[in-house]
């Protein structure tokens, strides 16, 4: 059964992903229309629509400037992990032709109705695209801040801030990869297409358009590189810093060895001049008897 959730009647609108936080609690939200197992769609004052990802992305189809920000203030208290930098966002425009094939043109994705299912399927590939965005812009950043770790590694001054520093990138790196196939869930396919396999072809188009899958390979590839320079790094670290203790540990058997010495040479020599002050005394009295 088709739904509808817009409206309005316009032919063209904006529908804008915005990552508000990293999971927004959909069970809190009360009883407003579900999407199957998956997001959460609701009508937003003014006409428009959203859909709620619990991965922490709103998808809003034609909703002014004013009545999202309200929208947002009134879920803010359902966001976990706030995001307290300016917003990443992505958005394209939706424009509806019954009589249109449903395809990309540039930022223009065409439909043919404005259906709770169509539209989810186009938030359901703009919210995994904003995701994205934010993960290859944070993984970008944890290339930089590697650089200048992996030059200091011909050092000999590494210590314990870098071993800290570097298990602090490998967890972020873990982490991303743990949120990318466990919460968001980029590489599978929306639960409504098990009751609308028709719309199969537009997701799929959708997603060859924004390049989902191929983004999605590349981030796991550059996680992996991340976590494979990070691991290598601190190996070289624990190593320099066991080859330290080692060094340490030959340096106090060194000096053991040396006290130990010094200590048989004192004996000894006490002995030897207990034993010369023998022979003299002996001498004296062998005189004296005489």
């Amino acid at each position: 059964m088709t739904t509808q959730l817009l409206s309005t009647e316009a032919r063209e609108f904006i529908a804008r992903a915005v990552l508000v936080g990293q999971r927004i609690d959909l069970r809190a939200l009360g009883s407003q229309q579900r999407l199957g197992g998956g997001p959460l769609a609701v009508s937003v004052r003014g006409g428009g629509a959203a859909v709620i990802f619990r991965y922490g992305v709103v998808v809003l189809f034609d909703v002014q400037p004013l009545e999202q920000d309200e929208f947002l203030r009134q879920l803010e208290h359902r966001i976990q992990g706030r995001n307290t930098e300016p917003l990443e966002f992505e958005e394209i425009t939706v424009r509806i032709d019954p009589e249109a094939k449903e395809v990309l043109e540039g930022n223009t994705v065409i439909l043919k109705d404005t259906s709770s299912e169509r539209l989810e399927i186009v938030a359901d590939i703009l919210s995994k695209s904003v995701v994205l965005a934010r993960y290859e812009s944070t993984v970008a950043q944890t290339f930089d801040r590697i650089e200048p770790f992996a030059a200091e590694l011909t050092r000999q001054n590494t210590g314990s801030r870098m071993a800290r520093e570097l298990l602090t990138h490998l967890g972020s790196a873990l982490l991303i990869e743990q949120q990318m196939v466990g919460r968001v869930q980029i590489d599978d396919t929306p639960e409504i297409l098990w009751d609308r396999p028709d719309l199969e072809r537009l997701f799929a188009r959708l997603r060859d358009e924004f390049e989902i899958l191929e983004r999605f390979t590349a981030l796991n590839r550059k996680l992996g590189l991340v976590s494979r320079t990070v691991e290598t790094a601190l190996g070289l670290v624990q190593a320099r810093r066991s080859l330290r203790v080692e060094w340490y540990v030959v340096i106090l058997i060194v000096l053991e060895i040396l006290l130990t010495l010094c200590q048989m040479f004192w004996v000894g020599r006490q002995h030897k001049e207990t034993g010369v002050k023998g022979q003299g005394a002996g001498v004296r009295k062998a005189v004296s008897d005489r």
